[in-house]
C-alpha cells in the first residue's frame, strides 16, 4: 500500500512539464499547418478530405511562428538538462542497452530512452530541412525527407505515450501534469573525492564514507524526491534503494565518528534557475537568427543603360548588355513535372533605360511542351485529351508557362496575404473545383501585379498576360452554379487578349465526353504539317519549327459537312488565335526561344504604367516567379521574395 501511495504521487519537475507543453503545441500547429501546405503539392490532394480540421487562414504565417518556436525549445532542453543535472534521463548507456533484454519494466525504461532519441534525430532532420527549405535551398530529396519527418513524429507519440502507459499506467502519464520544483541532482563523480579517500587512514575510510553519504541524503531524502526522480520500473530504482538504505542503517562507527568534511573551496559562487537559464539562452539564440533572416535578402539590381545598349526582345539571349547584368539564382520548388522533381533554378537579370524596364527569366525544362488540350478525331467524335482538366488542375496536356509577381508589400510569407488554402476560403463564395485555395487580397483597392506567359496561346502575339490579384469579385452565374472555375481575385487587367480555346462541351463536368471543336482548319494537311512531329505522349515535347495553336485565317467555323472530310485520328490544336492584345492587358511584351532543355524569356515593360493594377518598377518593389511544366497550375514557387533594387 506504501508503494501505491507513492506512486499516486508521482510528478515531474515543472521545468520538463513548461518545455514539453511548448512542444506538443508547436508540434500540433506545425503538422496542421504542414498539411494545409503539403495540400498544394502534386499528387496530394488527398490531404483536402480534412479540410474541415486544417487551417485556412494565416496558415504559412503560423507555420513559422511555430517553427520558430519548436527550434526555441530544441535549445532551451539541453540547456536545461545539463543545468539540471538531469541527462541521466536520456543517457542511452551499456546500463539501458542491457535492459532492452531485461524484466518487463528495465526493457520498457530502455525502451523509452531509444524512442527519445530517434525523436531528437527526427526533430533535427524537420529543423534542417524546414531551414532549407525556407531559405529557398532545398531540392526534391530536402522535401521529402521534411515530410517523411512529420510521419515519423506522428508515429514517435504513439510509442512514447504507449512505452509510458507500459513502465507505469495511467499514473505514470498524469506525471507531465503534475508540476513540482525541481530538486538537486545526486553530485558529479569528483576524481579528487576518491583521491582524498585513498589519502585517509583506514580506520577514517568507513566514517568518511557514511560522512559523504549524509550529505548526499539531506541532498535528495525530500518528500517526493524517488518519485520525481526514480520512476516505477526505472532501471536506476535499484541503485537508489542502496543507497538510502545504507545511509538510514549506518554501521555503529559512523554513528560514533567525528563527521569529516571537506573544507569550502573559495571563490564566489554564482547560482542561476536552470530552466531560466536555459530559456533565455535559447530565445537569445533564436533572436538573433530571425534578426541575421530578417537582414539578408536577395536583391536584384536592374542597372540604368544607354537607349543603343537596350536588348531586342526577340528571345535571343546573345545581347552585350545580358552579359554584364548581374544574375540573380532563385531555386524553385514543389512543383509539377520537371522529370519529376518539381524543380527548377530560375536565373533573372535585369536592365532599365529609364522607361523601360528589360527582364531576362531563363530556366532549365526538360521539354519544349506546346500541346495546350489538343483535340483527336474518334469514332465517337472529337476527344479532348487531358487529365485533370475538368478539376482544374491539368497536370499533362497543358502548355508550358512562366510567371512573375509584382508587389509593394514588404513581407517574406506572401501566401497568407495573395493566396488562401482550403477547398473554400470564402464565406459566401463557391468553393473551387480543385480543392486548392484561392488567391485573392484581403483588403479593398490593394493590388498585386501578375504576368503569364503561355507558350502557345500568349507566345505567339509577343505578350505575357497582364493579370493581378485584387480583393475577391462576385461569381458570374455559371461559376456559381460550379459549372465554370470561380477564381476569387484572380482576373486579367481590363484589355482583350487575342487567343481562346477551339472546344465547347455540353456538361462543363464531365470533358471525356465528345466535344465539339469551334473551328476546324480549311486544310487539314497544312495544320498537320505545322503541328510537326506529332508525338500524343504528354512527357514528349514538340520540335523547334512546331506550333500548336490555329489562327482564324486559317480556319473557318465548325460544319459537319467539313468534319465529314477529316479522316480519323486526326488533330486539331485547342487553342485559336485570333484579333491582338489592347488596354491594360497588353502592358507587358515578350519573346520566348527554348534550346537543348532551357526556355530563355525576355521582358519589357514600363516602369511605371500609371494602371491601378500594376505595379511600378522601382527600388523596394518585391519579386517573385514560378515556373510551369506542361501543367496548369502545379508551378514551382520559393518563399523570399527578390527585392528590385533600380540604379
Amino acid at each position: 500500500m506504501g508503494g501505491r501511495r507513492g506512486s499516486s504521487k508521482r510528478r515531474t519537475d515543472y521545468g520538463t512539464v513548461i518545455l514539453h507543453g511548448c512542444l506538443v503545441a508547436a508540434l500540433a500547429v506545425m503538422t496542421l499547418s504542414g498539411l494545409r501546405i503539403a495540400s498544394e503539392s502534386p499528387g496530394r490532394a488527398w490531404v483536402n478530405a480534412f479540410d474541415l480540421i486544417l487551417p485556412s487562414r494565416f496558415v504559412w504565417t503560423s507555420h513559422m511562428q511555430a517553427a520558430v518556436a519548436l527550434v526555441t525549445v530544441a535549445i532551451a532542453y539541453p540547456i536545461y538538462l545539463a543545468r539540471a543535472g538531469l541527462w541521466g534521463r536520456v543517457r542511452f548507456d551499456r546500463i539501458r542497452l542491457s535492459g532492452l533484454f531485461g524484466r518487463h519494466p528495465m526493457r520498457w525504461g530502455a525502451i523509452n530512452v531509444a524512442l527519445y532519441w530517434i525523436f531528437y534525430i527526427a526533430l533535427l532532420s524537420e529543423i534542417v530541412t524546414g531551414t532549407l527549405m525556407y531559405f529557398d535551398r532545398g531540392n526534391n530529396l530536402t522535401i521529402s525527407l521534411h515530410w517523411s519527418g512529420m510521419w515519423i513524429i506522428g508515429g514517435w507519440m504513439i510509442a512514447h505515450v504507449l512505452a509510458h502507459w507500459k513502465i507505469g499506467g495511467v499514473l505514470q502519464l498524469l506525471r507531465i501534469v503534475r508540476p513540482s520544483r525541481l530538486l538537486p541532482q545526486p553530485p558529479r563523480f569528483d576524481p579528487a573525492d576518491l583521491l582524498e579517500l585513498l589519502d585517509q587512514p583506514a580506520s577514517r575510510l568507513s566514517d568518511l564514507q557514511h560522512s559523504r553519504m549524509r550529505r548526499r541524503e539531506a541532498e535528495f531524502d525530500r518528500p517526493g524526491a524517488r518519485q520525481q526522480f526514480a520512476p516505477a520500473g526505472d532501471q536506476y530504482q535499484s541503485m537508489w534503494s542502496a543507497r538510502a538504505g545504507a545511509e538510514r542503517f549506518p554501521s555503529p562507527q559512523s554513528r560514533a565518528a567525528p563527521r569529516a568534511v571537506r573544507p569550502r573551496r573559495g571563490g564566489p559562487v554564482i547560482q542561476s534557475n536552470p530552466f531560466v537559464a536555459a530559456l533565455a539562452a535559447a530565445i537569445a539564440a533564436t533572436s538573433l537568427m530571425v534578426t541575421i533572416e530578417l537582414e539578408t535578402s536577395e536583391t536584384l539590381l536592374i542597372r540604368h543603360v544607354d537607349a543603343s545598349d537596350i536588348p531586342v526582345i526577340d528571345g535571343d539571349t546573345s545581347d552585350r548588355v545580358w552579359r554584364t547584368a548581374k544574375p540573380v539564382y532563385v531555386l524553385t520548388g514543389q512543383g509539377g513535372n520537371f522529370d519529376g522533381k518539381g524543380e527548377t533554378i530560375v536565373e533573372i537579370r535585369a536592365v532599365h533605360d529609364g522607361q523601360w524596364a528589360y527582364f531576362l527569366f531563363a530556366w532549365d525544362d526538360p521539354t519544349r511542351s506546346l500541346k495546350q488540350l489538343p483535340l483527336v478525331k474518334t469514332p465517337d467524335g472529337w476527344k479532348l485529351l487531358h487529365e485533370g482538366y475538368e478539376a482544374g488542375e491539368e497536370h499533362a496536356y497543358s502548355e508550358d508557362k512562366f510567371a512573375v509577381l509584382l508587389t509593394k508589400l514588404d513581407v517574406i510569407l506572401a501566401g497568407d496575404r495573395t493566396f488562401h488554402a482550403s477547398a473554400k476560403p470564402l464565406d459566401g463564395k463557391p468553393g473551387t473545383i480543385s480543392g486548392r485555395g484561392l488567391h485573392y487580397t484581403g483588403q479593398p483597392n490593394l493590388f498585386v501585379d501578375v504576368w503569364e506567359w503561355k507558350a502557345t496561346s500568349t507566345g505567339s502575339a509577343g505578350f505575357m498576360d497582364d493579370d493581378h490579384f485584387g480583393p475577391p469579385v462576385e461569381p458570374t452565374p455559371a461559376q456559381a452554379e460550379g459549372k465554370m472555375p470561380y477564381r476569387g481575385g484572380f482576373s486579367a487587367d481590363p484589355g482583350t487578349a487575342n487567343y481562346s480555346d477551339n472546344f465547347a462541351v455540353d456538361d462543363p463536368q464531365d470533358y471525356r465526353k465528345v466535344v465539339r471543336p469551334l473551328r476546324l482548319p480549311k486544310d487539314i494537311i497544312a495544320m498537320t504539317r505545322a503541328l510537326g512531329d506529332i508525338d500524343l505522349d504528354s512527357n514528349h515535347g514538340e520540335s523547334i519549327d512546331a506550333r500548336w495553336y490555329m489562327t482564324e485565317i486559317e480556319s473557318v467555323p465548325y460544319s459537319r459537312e467539313l468534319d465529314s472530310r477529316i479522316p480519323l485520328g486526326a488533330v486539331v490544336p485547342g487553342v485559336i488565335v485570333s484579333g491582338a492584345y489592347s488596354g491594360d492587358r497588353a502592358d507587358v511584351r515578350c519573346a520566348a526561344r527554348w534550346a537543348a532543355g532551357r526556355w530563355a524569356l525576355e521582358v519589357q515593360r514600363r516602369l511605371d504604367t500609371g494602371s491601378p493594377y500594376d505595379v511600378p518598377i522601382g527600388t523596394g518593389t518585391f519579386m517573385r516567379v514560378a515556373a510551369f511544366d506542361h501543367t496548369q497550375i502545379s508551378h514551382t514557387r520559393h518563399v523570399h521574395p527578390i527585392r528590385l533594387e533600380v540604379e
